[in-house]
Formats: structure tokens, C-alpha cells, sequence
């Protein structure tokens, strides 16, 4: 139990993985890489696919699932003394944003420059410490989460997870996106970590009666069809109510699938889904332009799902080759990084 009266996920033993766990993480990445790299073929191509249907039919929980798993088992380290906290959990991800931002605009430097000349790069690599850029925009908010959390301890749990509720009510939107998807993500986050012990007992229920969670799961897959096709999924309210409704579905999925032992792909994109988030970009750009330059295949649906499986595995492949160069610092903080002693045992950590 801890000091403002939340309880941790139950006791497991450090080196455990979860299965369920890495299945909906890997739901999870994927989704957000099929977006990505769906949103990107189309705007090259000024015109739409038959991938865009799926991607906004996740649009609602793609994100409020991937930060509520981040919360899952922050219970079990938040009362870590300040400086293996801020190590674990900011100095970690600060590393990775910084290196990948760097490598980002390695990439993507001479375009910018094409447009507004070297001096402005300059000016946006600065500016990318402020306001997150591209798809790095969620490490750079989980330290700030991870931060909040520990800091309001004492503040009661219920009284935070309302105010965090109001504030995705509100859809606020100042253009600065940690402003605005601090107030958009932050209650996921907490009920990850404030009710983790529930979503434990979900995943176990739907391992237990399958036939009943395939149903609930039918049921749902309807519902927030008809409500984000309908026009409704942007909404006050009902956007929070489909955000947790969409995370508890991937959770259900991951906790069947775990179950039937199906789909073992989906569960290592989960156990490595901090690679791909990092990497997918540049195999899921190359893939894109390969494939719209040459023009091999007209269906942008098609494409879309090319261009997703390219960024997946490309990064997969990225991460390999790295080990095997030496080159790990890419994937893994080396030790001058650190800023407390590391665990002589692997901590269940579902962010990283």
C-alpha cells in the first residue's frame, strides 16, 4: 500500500514476464506504426486506403492503452528513493530522446535545410527540447508522467485521477503538445498505475471464460465502430469512455492470445516494443518512398500495409545488426549513463 492509499500490481517475482503484457504492448506498437506509416503513404499519395478504416478505428485507444500498461507496474517502484526513480524512469527515456532526435535530424537535416536553410536546423534541433518532435513525443512525455505521479503521492489518488479525467475532458489544445497531450494521456497513465490490480483481475477473468470475453470483445468492436464512424469518437466523455473501453479490449485480446499461445510475432514486437518505437521511422520512410517512386503497386491501401510491416521489422532488423556491430549504445544506455547503481536483477517494467 502506498502513502496516498493505492495498492501495486501483485507480487511477482523480479524476472518474470507477463504474457499478456508483451501481447497488448505489442498490439500496441504496431497500431501506432500502422498509423504512422498509413498517415504518411497517404499524405504522399493525396489520397486514401483502405488501411485509413483501421487506423481510425484505433484512433480512440491506440495511445491511452500503450500509457495506461506504462503505469501497470510503476506501484511496485514509485517508493524508490529519488535518485534510482529519477534514473529508472527520466534519465532512461532522456537518453533515448536525446540520441534519437539527434539521429532523426541526421536524417532529415538536409530537407529542412532545402526549405529554410541551415541556421533554421540549428534552431529546430534546439526547439526539439522543448516541444517534442515527431514520433518521439511519447518518451519524452512518460518521464514527465513518471514525475507527477511520484511528486503528488501525498495528494489522495482519487482526488488526482478526477482532475486528470476533467482535463482529457476538456480536449485542451494550446499547439504545445505537452501541454495538450499531458491533459489528454495523463488519466490513462494513472488508472494504469492506480488501478492495476483490476486490470490484472481482467486479464484473468478472460483467460478464464474465453467464450464470454470473445463476446464482450464483439460487443466493443461494435460499439466504438459506430460511434468513431459515426462521427462521435472526438467527443467530450465519450472519448474517455472509448479510450478505456479500447485499452480494456487490447488488454482482453492480449490476455486471449497469451492464453492460446497464437501469434508469437505480436508478443516479441511487445517485449521489444522500445526498439521499434525508436527505429521504425527510417525503414518505414525508405519503404515509402521505394514504393511510391517506383510505383509497383497502385493500391495505397496495399502500400500502407507494406510500408507497416517494413517499419516493424525494419526496426527489429535495425536492433540485430546493432548488437552484432557493437553499436548497442543505440538500443541500450550505456553505463557512464547512469545515475544510480543498476538492479542486479531485470525489474518487471512494462514502459521499457
Amino acid at each position: 500500500m502506498n502513502s496516498n492509499g493505492t495498492s501495486g500490481a501483485r507480487a511477482l517475482p523480479a524476472s518474470e514476464r507477463i504474457d499478456w503484457v508483451d501481447y497488448a504492448k505489442g498490439i500496441c506498437i504496431v497500431m501506432v506504426v500502422m498509423m504512422h506509416s498509413t498517415l504518411g503513404v497517404e499524405a504522399a499519395a493525396g489520397k486514401q486506403g483502405f488501411m485509413h478504416l483501421f487506423v481510425e478505428f484505433a484512433r480512440p485507444f491506440r495511445m491511452p492503452d500503450f500509457f495506461l500498461i506504462s503505469g501497470l507496474f510503476l506501484a511496485r517502484v514509485i517508493d524508490r528513493d529519488w535518485r534510482t526513480y529519477l534514473d529508472r524512469k527520466v534519465v532512461h527515456f532522456a537518453y533515448f530522446y536525446v540520441l534519437w532526435v539527434t539521429i532523426q535530424f541526421g536524417f532529415k537535416a538536409p530537407a529542412f535545410a532545402a526549405e529554410q536553410g541551415w541556421a533554421h536546423v540549428g534552431v529546430m534541433y534546439l526547439q526539439s527540447f522543448i516541444e517534442p518532435f515527431g514520433t518521439l513525443w511519447f518518451i519524452y512525455l512518460l518521464p514527465i508522467f513518471f514525475v507527477v505521479t511520484k511528486a503528488t503521492l501525498r495528494i489522495p489518488a482519487p482526488l488526482i485521477w478526477l482532475a486528470a479525467a476533467g482535463l482529457e475532458a476538456m480536449h485542451v489544445s494550446t499547439g504545445w503538445t505537452v501541454i495538450d497531450e499531458f491533459a489528454a494521456r495523463f488519466v490513462y497513465f494513472y488508472s494504469g498505475y492506480l488501478f492495476a490490480n483490476y486490470v490484472f483481475a481482467l486479464a484473468g477473468r478472460a483467460q478464464e471464460k474465453p467464450g464470454a470475453a470473445l463476446l464482450g470483445l464483439a460487443a466493443w468492436a461494435i460499439a466504438n465502430g459506430v460511434l468513431v464512424f459515426a462521427g462521435f469518437g472526438d467527443r467530450p466523455v465519450i472519448s474517455l469512455v472509448l479510450g478505456f473501453a479500447g485499452a480494456c479490449a487490447v488488454i482482453v485480446t492480449g490476455a486471449l492470445l497469451a492464453r492460446a499461445n497464437w501469434l508469437g510475432f505480436v508478443r516479441y514486437c511487445g517485449e521489444h516494443s522500445i526498439v521499434i518505437y525508436l527505429a521504425f521511422f527510417l525503414p518505414m520512410a525508405v519503404t515509402r518512398v521505394v514504393l511510391l517512386k517506383t510505383g509497383i503497386i497502385a493500391d495505397i491501401g496495399v502500400v500502407s500495409l507494406i510500408d507497416t510491416v517494413a517499419g516493424v521489422t525494419g526496426a527489429v532488423l535495425m536492433w540485430w545488426g546493432a548488437r552484432r556491430a557493437g553499436l548497442n549504445f543505440l538500443f541500450e544506455r550505456p553505463e557512464m549513463f547512469w545515475i544510480a547503481p543498476k538492479q542486479k536483477c531485470p525489474a518487471l517494467q512494462a514502459a521499457e
